[in-house]
């Protein structure tokens, strides 16, 4: 009676074990079915939308008459649309990655206006590409020219860390004299940093004053340690 009681439970263990196994199996038959009809779904999006500014509800209409709609039936409603905007959201990505590129290859002075910019890119399919309305192109531009011009103030910052004709003493020097500030401006003007801010010279000027003043407040600096960077030397 327990050798019988000890096969049942063992038979018992095994049949548990085989269902817990053929329900694995299952899950991940399902998981598999489910990524096909992901990639299915993300290939039919990649060939059939291409604009960015495509919606939804207008979209599926078109996405209907593909096969591929049919292949993707595991997935409902809300996963498809996710999917889609996941696209979208990617889409837009790339262009307005483009429409950047586009203005950086423009060489544009970082004071320019929209409708200058303009007249000189609107040929470029990079331009129409990133959207068909002007309001958000032109947003886009402003976007980007804030960014350009907020980096190009934090460059001149770091220029200036690195000349070391300027000290705490400059302030006095400058005082005294027009020399020193010709002088410093000689050796910043070989720098790019300093240059590409010829657009905003009063700008330029006051960011320069303003870090002569900062290390006059601070007065003499501690001694050199050896994991600090080595400033500019004067040319």
């Amino acid at each position: 009676e327990r050798i019988e009681a000890s096969i049942r439970k063992r038979t018992e263990e095994v049949e548990r074990s085989l269902s817990s196994s053929l329900r694995e199996r299952d899950k991940e038959r399902e998981q598999h079915k489910k990524d096909e009809a992901v990639q299915l779904f993300n290939a039919l999006l990649v060939d059939l939308v291409r604009n960015s500014e495509a919606s939804w509800r207008d979209t599926r209409k078109q996405l209907r008459k593909d096969h591929r709609w049919e292949l993707a039936e595991l997935l409902d409603r809300e996963e498809k649309e996710k999917i889609f905007e996941e696209h979208i959201e990617s889409l837009f990505k790339r262009n307005k990655e483009m429409f950047h590129k586009l203005l950086d290859e423009t060489n544009i002075s970082l004071v320019a206006g929209w409708k200058e910019v303009k007249k000189v890119i609107k040929e470029d399919p990079r331009y129409s590409k990133f959207s068909s309305s002007d309001r958000k192109r032109e947003k886009e531009f402003s976007d980007y020219m804030h960014e350009k011009y907020v980096q190009a103030k934090a460059d001149f910052r770091e220029l200036l860390k690195e000349t070391k004709l300027i000290t705490y003493k400059s302030k006095k020097l400058i005082e005294e004299s027009d020399s020193h500030l010709k002088d410093i401006e000689k050796i910043l003007e070989n720098d790019k940093r300093y240059l590409v801010l010829d657009c905003a010279p009063e700008e330029r000027a006051k960011i320069l004053l303003a870090y002569v003043e900062d290390l006059h407040r601070r007065g003499v600096p501690p001694p050199p340690t050896a994991s600090e960077p080595s400033r500019r030397s004067t040319k």
